[in-house]
């Protein structure tokens, strides 16, 4: 029986304290590696290109280089290593930036210790994970002047899609849970995608919890 394979880390944040704090968290389970540090986006980029990690746990404000210039230049790059933005402020107002610039889950540094560990197996699977608390801080930013879509209501289907995506579930999880194939999975993204004006999973789950479909601070939905 083949073991789980060890998902390998760098952590980015401008302060040892919480460097330090977070390498004893995940030094202390053998399921996670912590390949290194870095103080700042600027040397993120050069540590994640030389070390390679699974997943890059990246901090957004931080002087001598922000996280989010640095998860746009990863991006830009084609770098392996997903980005798993953990910041301090859920009014951060970098958060959907963020998004833009090709992060793959955010969280706020008060989240428990297994939903964090959680969010990295799922980060370092290629998996959406949005902390609803941060997404409800996304609103104002995610509302723009620009008309939307007309067509732009979700099926009951494709809000239960939508549902397990911001679980971080994979497609094929998705396929298991509601009785139906991969390839439908995928069909149903791509009009949520278009219905909801986003370029990928990340996006759409903050537009959903934006305009209530996922609940939020507009009208809850149960």
């Amino acid at each position: 029986m083949t073991e789980p394979r060890t998902i390998t880390l760098l952590i980015v944040d401008d302060h040892p304290v919480v460097r330090d704090g977070l390498r004893g968290m995940f030094a202390a389970d053998s399921a996670f590696t912590v390949l290194g540090e870095a103080p700042d986006g600027v040397a993120a980029v050069a540590l994640a290109e030389r070390l390679d990690p699974d997943v890059v746990l990246m901090d957004l404000r931080m002087p001598g280089g922000g996280g989010v210039d640095a998860i746009a230049e990863l991006t830009r790059r084609g770098a392996r290593s997903r980005v798993l933005v953990l910041t301090t402020y859920d009014t951060d107002s970098d958060t959907l930036p963020a998004i833009e610039a090709g992060a793959t889950g955010y969280l706020l540094k008060d989240a428990p210790r297994e939903e964090l560990f959680a969010a990295v197996r799922a980060a370092a699977d290629g998996r959406t994970v949005l902390s609803p608390a941060v997404a409800s801080r996304l609103v104002t930013r995610v509302r723009t002047p620009a008309a939307r879509p007309v067509d732009d209501t979700l099926s009951a289907r494709e809000t239960e899609v939508l549902a397990l995506v911001a679980k971080g579930t994979s497609n094929k999880a998705i396929a298991a849970e509601l009785f139906i194939s991969e390839a439908t999975v995928k069909t149903h993204l791509t009009h949520i995608f278009a219905k909801l004006d986003a370029k990928d999973r990340a996006a759409a789950v903050a537009t959903a919890y934006d305009r209530g479909i996922l609940g939020g601070p507009g009208t809850q939905k149960s």
